[in-house]
């Protein structure tokens, strides 16, 4: 198995976030990725610094416009000092545009060229401050999942992308929930490309992070070659809140090609097999021609995020399953907050799916 990660990665490094109306310490560590490295190297395998591709792999599933907000936010928000403002340490929104666009339909550029409406207008929430080395890491961190499929497209059947930050809140032109960029839809679209040079290539995403895989569904919602998979806490009462249900099924030609299968909060390991014995059987019915899996560990038990019963049984059950599916896979990380649990929780996966 090949694994990628760039020391870039570890630089974003936010200082706070909103969490029920109070500004809470981050928990989208550095020291995640230390312990995730610490999993792999139990098993002998080296991460490898990606290509740098620049914006051409985020470029196939997010607005450039969107982009570039992303690319010169800091900056400009500095910037800002010099007009007699004094902005915050790191880049937050204090609006929140309202936007009511139907599912298929593209929001235009902000129609405003101040830092200010722009930050309200690509950010959704305040779980995803910008500060000085922040593009660079999310920019990294797309390279790593892009990385991690073209190795699928040499040859390979497994690889993993060590992705910080994560990516699967992080819609077509929109932040959120500590995503900026979608990393397994970039690794989604890059299989669809180029796994196959004869043609487009039909690829499946499945999202087991205790969170709803928003941004990814919203990337995808319209479309038939990618099947999305989401198995989430149920989000009447938790984030993401606004979709995530089980009626959203795809949009036009997607219709059917998005699954959703929210749990109780609570759930422990019999459930969760449950519906990831459903998800499988959607697969194998979509007949894919590789996988993508959106990995979180904050369904653990113990997570302070989340709201799961899981144990560490469960990621090697996740990798046994996937390993009988006999699929090329690409694993793309996403969530999980306690640190202690990190590489417990990726070694048991890894020894599930035989690494």
């Amino acid at each position: 198995m090949q694994a990628f990660f760039s020391q870039d990665q570890l630089l974003h490094d936010p200082q706070q976030f909103m969490r029920l109306g109070r500004i809470s310490k981050p928990t989208d560590l550095a020291s995640r990725a230390h312990a995730l490295q610490a999993a792999l190297a139990g098993f002998g395998i080296e991460t490898h610094e990606p290509a740098d591709a620049g914006r051409a792999p985020l470029e196939k599933v997010h607005a450039r416009h969107y982009l570039d907000y992303l690319e010169s936010a800091y900056e400009r928000w500095r910037a800002l000092a010099q007009t007699g403002l004094e902005p915050g340490i790191e880049v937050l929104p204090n609006l929140s545009a309202y936007h009511g666009a139907q599912p298929g339909h593209q929001r235009p550029p902000c129609p405003s060229s101040s830092i200010v409406a722009q930050t309200g207008y690509y950010i959704g929430d305040l779980a995803c401050p910008l500060g000085a080395h922040s593009w660079r890491s999310i920019l990294r961190s797309a390279h790593s999942a892009a990385a991690a499929a073209q190795a699928l497209c040499d040859g390979q059947r497994l690889a993993y992308a060590l992705c910080r930050p994560s990516g699967h809140h992080a819609y077509h032109d929109r932040a959120g929930g500590f995503c900026y960029v979608n990393n397994s839809a970039t690794a989604a679209q890059h299989l669809v490309d180029g796994l196959d040079p004869a043609r487009r290539s039909r690829v499946a995403v499945l999202d087991v992070d205790v969170h709803h895989g928003d941004g990814t569904q919203n990337i995808f919602y319209t479309r038939d070659d990618v099947l999305t998979i989401s198995t989430h806490a149920a989000t009447d009462n938790y984030y993401p809140f606004y979709v995530g249900y089980a009626e959203e099924t795809g949009h036009g030609a997607g219709v059917g090609c998005n699954l959703n299968l929210p749990l109780a909060h609570g759930s422990g390991n019999p459930a969760f097999f449950a519906a990831l014995a459903t998800a499988l059987q959607r697969l194998r019915d979509f007949r894919p021609d590789a996988l993508v899996l959106a990995m979180g560990f904050d369904t653990y038990k113990d997570d302070p995020l989340g709201v799961f019963a899981l144990d560490m049984a469960a990621y090697s059950h996740i990798g046994q399953q996937l390993r009988l599916l006999g699929l090329p896979l690409v694993i793309v990380q996403e969530g999980g907050y306690l640190v202690e649990a990190l590489q417990p929780g990726l070694s048991a996966l890894l020894d599930g799916l035989g690494a």
